[in-house]
């Protein structure tokens, strides 16, 4: 207890710093690949992206992060048993945070997509069990977060090939379908609207005092999809058929009808990947916080003031707009050949599972999901339309981030402890 009392203000100091360059992290590698489908399929410009990206991330932080940052807070490992070393955990914490952002800037400036998620509890899982003891991790907690790692992009999958399918069948297979992407489009709209809408009303407002019922959010969330349906169809009547320009490719004025979907569905997956990454970075910071404000006391439920939660979706906006052009396009143009149309499924199916994991409080990774998402996507035109190799690599780097966190996060715990104890 007396080091938190001595060194409190310095503990606080640096936790800040180290979780402000995570967020920066997760900014630079994960929101440029959860924008990638936007920017590969040419819906969107890079600048454009980026724009999206900063206002609809920083909303999913702020509004609808806090039931993962409890998962990574006190879900993988049990706080109790630091209640007498609360210094420990305090030092853990502070390795964690600087290991995986370490780890995600040198990933970010090589043009790695790796995963954050893998990063962060890969380095608390390489802290707690190496420097403190096996005892100290939740390995259930870990087993779950490490089978949704399998889940998640099967789930991304399987809902994006569902929605690739639908557009053909709707869509690209009918005799006109200009006419049926305009008839069509608008009602994809609404569902992105109430996707949005469901998971801010039922999770995000309990950090400004608001609660509503499921029947209550649900209404509520139907009418903001009219809106956004309203005002995509809206957008829709500027775009005018031009037979020139479908001479070589039959589809190309249906392409840029969705083109107009995609802008709707980069909000929705900007918002869901703030929503869920914003507690890599905010959760370990969250947790020293709590044990220097309460005087060293480690307890299971802690609160999440709304400034971490805004450093958190700032860093996370900082760390895109100066440095995620670089990975950018790995995702959106090196797995498959994306038009807006398979864009836009991809992404919609990628939301919607990263919305569902951010509602059930489980940090799946997003760059697993959206890789899931575009490879359902890809399987719907065959096994041919797929680059194995980029996959091949995309995979490797994969696993190289979970023993580069824990290794770095093993040394920074000890480094720490000596500093301080």
């Amino acid at each position: 207890m007396s080091i938190i009392a001595e060194y409190g203000q310095w503990f606080i100091i640096m936790v800040c710093v180290f979780g402000f360059l995570m967020a920066w992290g997760v900014g630079a590698n994960d929101v440029a690949n959860a924008m990638g489908t936007s920017v590969g399929s040419r819906a969107l410009t890079v600048k454009q992206a980026i724009l999206i990206a900063m206002i609809f991330e920083f909303a999913g932080a702020y509004l609808a992060g806090g039931a993962v940052t409890d998962t990574i807070r006190k879900g993988i490992i049990s706080p109790d048993l630091f209640s007498n070393s609360p210094e420990l955990l305090v030092y853990g914490m502070m390795s964690a945070l600087l290991a995986a952002g370490i780890w995600l800037v040198v990933a970010s400036i090589m043009g790695w997509p790796v995963s954050t998620t893998h990063s962060i509890v890969g380095a608390i899982v390489g802290f707690a069990s190496v420097g403190v003891g096996v005892d100290y991790v939740n390995w259930s907690k870990v087993t779950s977060i490490v089978s949704s790692w399998v889940v998640s992009p099967v789930l991304a999958g399987v809902i994006s090939f569902l929605i690739f399918r639908s557009v053909h069948r709707l869509v690209l297979d009918r005799d006109d379908p200009f006419a049926a992407a305009k008839r069509w489009v608008p009602m994809y709209m609404f569902f992105v609207g109430l996707l949005m809408s469901m998971v801010t009303l039922l999770k995000g407002l309990k950090h400004v005092g608001i609660s509503v019922t499921f029947v209550e959010a649900f209404l509520i969330s139907c009418l903001i999809g009219l809106v956004v349906m309203s005002l995509g169809a809206a957008m829709l009547t500027r775009i005018k058929i031009k037979p020139e320009e479908n001479i070589d490719f039959r589809f190309t004025s249906v392409e840029r009808v969705f083109a107009v979907l995609m802008v709707f569905t980069a909000c929705a997956m900007a918002f869901a990947h703030g929503s869920n990454d914003v507690a890599n970075a905010v959760g370990p910071l969250a947790a020293v916080y709590n044990i220097v404000a309460s005087g060293g006391l480690v307890a299971s439920k802690s609160a999440m003031p709304s400034w971490i939660l805004i450093l958190g979706g700032g860093g996370i906006v900082i760390g895109l707009a100066t440095y995620g052009y670089k990975v950018m396009g790995t995702i959106g143009r090196k797995i498959t050949e994306l038009t807006p149309s398979r864009g836009f499924a991809a992404e919609l199916g990628a939301a919607a599972t990263v919305v569902i994991a951010s509602g059930t409080g489980l940090p799946i990774s997003t760059t697993h999901t959206l890789v899931g998402a575009v490879l359902g996507v890809g399987l719907a035109r065959g096994i041919s339309a797929l680059n194995l190799r980029v996959i091949g690599t995309i995979i490797a780097s994969w696993i190289i981030t979970l023993p580069a966190g824990a290794i770095l996060a093993v040394l920074f715990f000890f480094m720490f402890k000596g500093m301080f104890s």
